[in-house]
């Protein structure tokens, strides 16, 4: 094999170097079955095409299941909206699953991001290796720069060490213009005012789609809507000041009493009347809130079973951390069990 001869004088030292990472910026990921990509690609607009040509048009007749809602919601359920006489009546049964299947899908967040767990064993490795690293390298310190990342993680996992400094309650006391990331809890006045003034006005949206019969939507949106109130608050004011509600004992106890609820809804329309979801209440006067009967019960329970359930999953994924307590609590005695 022949070595390759040194640059030339027409070729500069660097050409070499230069042409590598061209070629390198040249190459491409692989790529394997186009084809099969092309096909599914095909199939799936192909279907998508069918359903779209297949809508029922507006002067089409309307489905079986259509035509009995608009004949038994209001003489048999009070609803002048026939969709929550579907939902909650002749196909309560459908929305009794999906309902159940959001809290099995609960259920499986909370397991994946289950938090902070106590032992009985031994605490303080964290604390025995840094003192250990220290012993055996004394002179590889840690600087400034992960002194302050490690401080800020601390922060983050609610926890301070000694000599750590708090950091601001909002970003209206930091000084304008400090070179350092923001530590505030909550955010700036303004923020803080607009959330104030929406946060009313959203709780009633969602409470309304709940209290009245002839509103369409029901439980299930209103749910989604008081967590919207929720995270507002969390993002505009931190988490301290929502702490005493999201609470995992708190919400999962809320969140089993609204199934509960819907259960023994259900259960007592199959005793009381011969028929699982039959309206075994008393009917109130059409477009009021005591309107639709089970109806309103179901959506009412619903709201609480939903509401509490997306609050569980979606602070659990914002509260992902380490699944063991830190060194200053967690074992007999301690305070650092699940929050």
């Amino acid at each position: 094999m022949s070595q390759a001869e040194p640059p030339g004088p027409a070729e500069p030292a660097g050409a070499a170097t230069r042409a590598g990472v061209r070629d390198e910026a040249a190459e491409h990921e692989p790529e394997h079955r186009r084809w099969l990509g092309a096909v599914l690609a095909a199939g799936m607009t192909a279907a998508l095409a069918a359903a779209v040509i297949g809508i029922p048009r507006e002067h089409a007749a309307l489905p079986a299941v259509a035509r009995y809602a608009l004949d038994v919601s209001l003489p048999r359920w009070g609803l002048t909206e026939p969709v929550n006489e579907i939902v909650y009546g002749t196909r309560g049964f459908d929305t009794f699953g999906e309902t159940f299947l959001l809290l099995a899908a609960v259920i499986s967040v909370v397991l994946i991001t289950r938090s902070r767990e106590s032992r009985r064993g031994y605490f303080g490795e964290a604390r025995a290796g840094q003192r250990e690293q220290e012993q055996c390298d004394p002179a590889e310190q840690a600087d400034a720069t992960e002194r302050a990342a490690r401080s800020a993680e601390r922060r983050e996992q609610g926890g301070l060490a000694p000599g750590d400094a708090p950091g601001p309650a909002t970003p209206d006391a930091t000084p304008l213009g400090t070179p350092a990331p923001e530590t505030a809890d909550a955010m700036t006045v303004v923020v803080r005012t607009a959330i104030r003034i929406a946060l009313p006005v959203l709780a009633v949206a969602g409470l309304y789609l709940v209290a009245w019969g002839y509103s369409p939507g029901g439980g299930f949106p209103g749910g989604a809507v008081l967590l919207g109130v929720l995270l507002l608050a969390y993002a505009g004011f931190g988490r301290r000041r929502i702490s005493r509600i999201v609470r995992p004992g708190l919400l999962e106890a809320i969140e089993l009493a609204g199934a509960g609820a819907i259960i023994m809804t259900e259960l007592l329309g199959l005793a009381l009347r011969g028929s699982f979801s039959a309206n075994w209440l008393p009917l109130a006067a059409p477009a009021t809130i005591l309107s639709g009967g089970i109806a309103q019960l179901f959506s009412g329970s619903e709201l609480i079973e939903v509401g509490t359930g997306l609050a569980i999953a979606v602070f659990a994924l914002i509260g992902m951390g380490h699944d063991w307590t830190s060194d200053e609590g967690g074992g007999p005695g301690g305070s650092g069990g699940p929050r």
